[in-house]
């Protein structure tokens, strides 16, 4: 049987980090654990080396999207930030935040646009959704403020022109808390209605 091949450590981290990005970008992944695992496996390596590290991945992604989309991620994230916008301008009433993949420029082919709302009535929130003729569903969503530990808040998925999003529901006490990113553990980057305006005008 042909043993897996024996990398060191720094080009163990490399070589997984790029593989898991493209696995990211190609399939939609947005569990970076995962998307490790599924990296070690194709790449028939062993289990116990060392792993990149989630920041490592969301830097091998960018690259990825630079190299292999170029203009054409551009163009893709653009549309992105002005379905974001739109959306945020129907929903502001509820002091809405754009988050994720699609305001840190890493957005994928797959990537859905994620919303932070406040409001302490989670069915307003249902109630605005309506009102507009926009089509949902509920679901829950967790986030974690604290390192080892996550909560469970409510939020919902819908569709407006092909653009998919995800919003979570935040209680109005929380609007100058951000939860913790996934990539890197710190509170998450967030912009309102203005910052995205900037990056659109700046793009």
């Amino acid at each position: 049987m042909k043993k897996p091949p024996t990398l060191k450590a720094d080009n163990r981290r490399t070589t997984v980090a790029n593989e898991a990005a493209r696995i990211i970008q190609e399939h939609g992944l947005s569990d970076f654990r995962f998307a490790k695992e599924k990296a070690v496996e194709r790449l028939g390596l062993k289990n116990n080396g060392a792993l990149p590290s989630n920041q490592e991945i969301e830097r091998a992604l960018a690259e990825r999207n630079r190299i292999f989309k170029g203009q054409s991620h551009l163009t893709h994230l653009n549309n992105l930030r002005k379905a974001a916008l739109s959306a945020m301008n129907s929903l502001n009433i509820f002091h809405v935040r754009l988050a994720g993949p699609v305001l840190s420029g890493n957005a994928t082919e797959h990537s859905q646009i994620d919303l932070h709302l406040f409001t302490d009535s989670q069915e307003s929130v249902a109630i605005t959704l309506n009102e507009l003729g926009i089509r949902h569903r509920s679901i829950q969503i967790r986030h974690r403020f604290r390192r080892h530990q996550s909560e469970t808040f409510p939020g919902y998925r819908f569709n407006i022109e092909g653009s998919e999003f995800s919003a979570t529901v935040f209680p109005e006490l929380l609007r100058r808390y951000a939860p913790l990113s996934l990539v890197d553990g710190k509170p998450m980057q967030r912009a309102g209605i203005r910052e995205l305006q900037r990056l659109l005008s700046e793009a």
